[in-house]
């Protein structure tokens, strides 16, 4: 799952919402995450005293992993999911699904 040989995708809502560089985080998180993989991975960005959070969680294996962020320009909250359909990685706001 989630080989980088894959296309990555994004929707046109993570593209106007989330910053660049927190969508290149997201897919370095995944990236370092040891095989295997589940399909689905969340991240929860919220905004704590100031700075982004980033909670990223996937069921199977189990991953529960927090990332705290210095303060950006835009301070971000949202749900987004990232799945690997077998073919392509595709990275979309949790409203979107």
């Amino acid at each position: 799952m989630f080989e980088k040989s894959k296309s990555r995708y994004l929707t046109s809502g993570v593209n106007a919402t989330i910053p660049l560089e927190l969508q290149l985080f997201m897919w370095e998180a995944i990236d370092r995450l040891p095989e295997p993989k589940d399909y689905l991975q969340v991240f929860r960005l919220s905004v704590e005293n100031g700075l982004q959070v980033i909670r990223h969680s996937s069921e199977q294996p189990e991953v529960d992993m927090t990332y705290i962020l210095a303060a950006a320009d835009t301070q971000i909250t949202e749900k987004v999911y990232v799945i690997d359909d077998g073919e392509n990685c595709t990275m979309l706001l949790a409203s979107e699904y």
